[in-house]
């Protein structure tokens, strides 16, 4: 078995399971089901960009590695923020002033910290769709969504900055935020999978 084949759609099919959960997750309301799936999300994506780095030409590898390095930073600040929700918060007894940082939905710094995080992921998809060599129509597909993903970065780094979630510190979550996940993972779910077919075909051709 060639683990450089076999990793990677594994962390694909990570991906796009994490990605659906997550949006069942937000349309049941289930809170803590949605902050846990997101915790296993940047384990898949790193093995997903770990496969399309072992791929990209030797005239790419400088921007693969790049995304490589976003991927780790999304990872690093995703994985602080939902097992902050997951244990400290999920458990109870911090004070309010402790919830107004560390409650995601209170929209204070560990919200916005979040937010950081997925601006890092947007940038790791941009670099690692620019180092990805399309052959096929489909493969076309993967590298678009993948490339075009990088303008959520603008978003996530610049809302925070405006003072526009100061709105969230009841803790109440918005019918129009949850909205706005859902469509992200109707965006994002398409790239799970067209990585995961894509890493089977290598395996199969290798």
């Amino acid at each position: 078995m060639d683990l450089n084949k076999a990793v990677p759609r594994i962390g694909a099919a990570i991906v796009a399971v994490t990605v659906f959960l997550f949006a069942v997750c937000l349309i049941v309301n289930f809170t803590f089901g949605s902050y846990f799936v997101c915790m296993l999300l940047p384990i898949g994506y790193i093995m997903m960009a770990a496969g399309f780095h072992h791929e990209s030409a030797e005239d790419r590898k400088a921007v693969s590695v790049i995304g490589m390095v976003f991927a780790a930073v999304y990872a690093v600040l995703i994985l602080l923020v939902y097992f902050a929700q997951t244990t400290s918060v999920h458990l109870g007894g911090l004070s309010e002033d402790a919830l107004g940082i560390l409650d995601f939905r209170r929209g204070g710094l560990i919200f916005n910290y979040g937010l950081l995080g997925y601006g890092m992921m947007a940038l790791s998809t941009f670099f690692i769709g620019s180092s990805f060599q399309a052959d096929s129509k489909e493969e076309k597909w993967l590298k678009r969504l993948m490339m075009i993903h990088g303008v959520f970065f603008i978003g996530c780094f610049v809302m925070p900055m405006t003072g526009m979630f100061t709105g969230m510190a009841d803790g109440e979550t918005s019918g129009g935020g949850v909205i706005a996940l859902v469509c992200w993972c109707v965006y994002f779910l398409p790239i799970g999978v067209l990585a995961y077919r894509h890493f089977g075909r290598q395996e199969r051709h290798s």
